[in-house]
């Protein structure tokens, strides 16, 4: 495998993004490809049997981009398919994500912990068990979020339309008295500028992109595939209006980047 390969992101649509800004900056020699699914966002509303489906096809063309590591930038995509593509690919090198709950079980000081995550994530076993695993001493609040991963697709980060949905998913969390929040879904960390504004000072906001970031730098470092001192190539792929894509990846992205269309 060549260390100078690229590293494949993939999620149901921009929200990854999160994901990718922490890989670049550990990691800032890394070529990147990234994949927005958007013609099928968000995939928490759909089953897992669709979301296997699409995974195994966007990780098939990730592959065959001879990329040498894939992040599942997805916690949905994470819960009902990670497990199908370390079968079918067991030497390939996948990195996946899941709800922050034990960092933030460890942060709350009021034991109430909230968790804004997407329909799929909430009902998957894998939530389930990390439950039981990590919260048995504190109580836990899910807040499903429908309609907030399609607005943050649509590039309205600062609306009042945003503001005012948010701020319905996120006052019950602090009326029960959540001190923490757990932020489960990748496209959640792209409205922290809106929810710091929203929520007290001494509530804490705890999502998985630094602790995703860090894993694949320790995975990569163990099979000698850490690229040396060189220029980046990052190059973006879109199902769906990719126009659309472009025109919200340009306030998400620091560089302009066109959004090449997937032909599946």
């Amino acid at each position: 495998m060549d260390k100078h390969a690229a590293i494949g992101v993939f999620d149901s649509g921009l929200g990854g993004i999160s994901v990718l800004h922490a890989i670049r900056n550990l990691l800032p020699a890394e070529s990147l490809i990234y994949i927005a699914d958007s013609a099928h966002v968000p995939y928490g509303e759909k089953s897992p049997e669709f979301i296997v489906q699409r995974s195994l096809a966007i990780s098939e063309f990730l592959l065959a981009q001879r990329v040498k590591a894939i992040v599942v930038a997805c916690n949905t995509a994470t819960a009902a398919a990670v497990s199908e593509l370390r079968q079918r690919w067991p030497d390939v090198l996948i990195v996946g994500m899941e709800p922050a709950v034990k960092p933030a079980v460890q942060a709350s000081q009021s034991g109430k912990v909230g968790v804004l995550a997407t329909t799929g994530t909430l009902r998957s076993a894998r939530f389930a068990a990390l439950l039981e695993r990590f919260a048995s001493d504190v109580e836990v609040i899910t807040q499903p979020c429908p309609g907030l991963v399609e607005l943050i697709e649509a590039g309205e980060l600062q609306t009042d339309t945003t503001r005012a949905l948010l701020s319905s998913y996120v006052e019950p969390l602090l009326q029960a008295g959540c001190d923490t929040l757990i932020l489960g879904c990748t496209h959640y960390p792209l409205l922290k500028p809106l929810l710091q504004r929203m929520v007290p000072e001494y509530v804490q906001l705890i999502d998985t992109g630094e602790a995703v970031a860090r894993r694949l730098q320790s995975e990569l470092g163990k099979h000698n595939l850490l690229a040396e001192a060189q220029q980046p190539l990052d190059h973006f792929y879109g199902s769906g209006d990719t126009c659309a894509t472009e025109r919200t990846l340009a306030m998400l992205w620091p560089e302009a980047q066109p959004v090449i269309a997937l032909g599946f």
